[in-house]
């Protein structure tokens, strides 16, 4: 299953290509399109990091049934 952050990472490098190849076709010089498409690049990075941050979940205490019977062993 893909997730948010997946998605993030495969709309990178597709956002630096696309829009870089988008705005050359349309006539903008190669030094001019770049730094146009890494901003709309920078701002998937940000959105990621800063908006829609990971978070750690609170992960609970393995519940211990009371049938349980101990297997330690001594060394007696």
């Amino acid at each position: 299953m893909t997730g948010y952050y997946d998605l993030i990472l495969g709309l990178i490098p597709l956002a630096l290509a696309g829009i870089t190849g988008a705005l050359s076709v349309v006539g903008l010089s190669l030094t001019t399109a770049v730094p146009l498409a890494s901003v709309v690049a920078l701002g998937l990075v940000g959105h990621a990091m800063f908006v829609n941050a990971p978070v750690n979940t609170p992960v609970e205490p393995p519940v211990e049934s009371p049938n349980r019977q101990d297997s330690t062993f001594s060394a007696d």
